[in-house]
């Protein structure tokens, strides 16, 4: 059988991806059980001490195992802690050379939501694609640049690492490992049980673009606001640098360094993300918003908004529209 181990950090981690991880699994033990095959995965809950009591005080966790008790196992789980991060990796410092010892002997590993800054510290992302929370994407990207953050993606994959996106996104992970590991048709299985979108890929739909302001480039700063404050209009980026009497190739590579994005995908990002709020709002047509946000191509608005977004802008309207009374 397959060694499954949960880690229960110190701290405030996240009980849901605990308990739910265990919960998925241990429902395909008990499929498997029911259809006549023998179970899967032995499933423990791993900790630095037998009694884990979360810092908000309301759940205690008992780990079954120390990590000292683990010999060999085939897939950790590193679920998500919440609270300040350095703090984190202190109280839980002692998992890291535990995490890399196994991957080096052939375990898989796996980090959900913000997990990814913890997973990040072993050094065992370097050079990998994953994925976090979409809010945390730009501090993440600014503590681990050898990593390659892909922040719209719900779950990656690279070299026996597995990352997932924001939050319940963690059970379209879970399901894909049940995939790997027992087939689609227990997979799909589960996610009827649980009532999980197996098939979905992005967390795009979901994201709050609010601009990367976290730095001390005043210049970049000045740039922001202008592409923010004047959206409805066709802004050029040379006609950027020429407000702020800086050369393109100067100011695109500072753009690039201090927000993550290129300044076309900057002013793109920011008509997108007017246009969804007024798309919520629901009192005015796709074309109107289109208009409304700078737009006159009706392909090049749809093709923009479905690359941000990963929908197009008449299905972000009927699916987040509010009830207008």
């Amino acid at each position: 059988m397959k060694h499954i181990a949960i880690l229960v950090p110190k701290g405030h981690s996240s009980v849901v991806n605990i308990g739910g991880t265990h919960q998925l699994f241990s429902w395909v033990n008990e499929f498997y059980k029911q259809t006549g095959r023998e179970p899967l995965f032995t499933i423990q809950l791993v900790g630095l001490e037998k009694e884990t009591t979360q810092s908000h005080g309301l759940f205690t966790v008992n780990p079954e195992v120390l990590i000292e008790e683990v010999t060999k196992t085939d897939l950790i789980i590193i679920p998500a802690i919440h609270g300040d991060f350095q703090v984190n990796l202190k109280e839980n410092s002692d998992f890291i050379p535990w995490i890399v010892k196994h991957y080096k002997q052939g375990a898989e590993v796996v980090s959900l939501c913000v997990a990814s800054f913890f997973l990040a510290s072993t050094g065992l992302l370097n050079g990998k694609s994953c994925s976090t929370h979409w809010q945390f994407a730009n501090e993440f990207r600014k503590q681990f640049p050898q990593a390659n953050l892909m922040d719209d993606k719900i779950l990656t994959e690279a070299d026996g690492i597995y990352t997932s996106g924001g939050a319940y996104s963690f059970t379209n992970l879970i399901l894909y490992l049940i995939e790997k590991y027992a087939g689609r048709d227990t997979a799909v299985m589960a996610a009827k049980g649980f009532m999980i979108d197996i098939d979905r890929s992005s967390q795009s739909p979901f994201m709050i673009f609010s601009g990367q302001k976290r730095h001390d480039d005043a210049v970049i700063l000045k740039a922001q606001e202008q592409i923010e404050q004047n959206y409805q209009d066709k802004m050029t980026v040379d006609e950027l640098c020429n407000q702020l009497a800086i050369s393109r190739r100067t100011f695109e590579r500072r753009f690039k360094k201090a927000t993550a994005n290129t300044v076309v995908e900057y002013m793109q990002r920011v008509k997108v993300e007017a246009a969804k709020k007024e798309l919520e709002i629901g009192r005015k047509t796709v074309t109107e918003v289109m208009y409304e946000v700078g737009y006159s191509d009706s392909k090049a608005f749809r093709d923009v908004f479905r690359k941000i977004t990963d929908m197009t802008p008449v299905d972000y309207l009927h699916k987040y529209r509010k009830q207008i009374a």
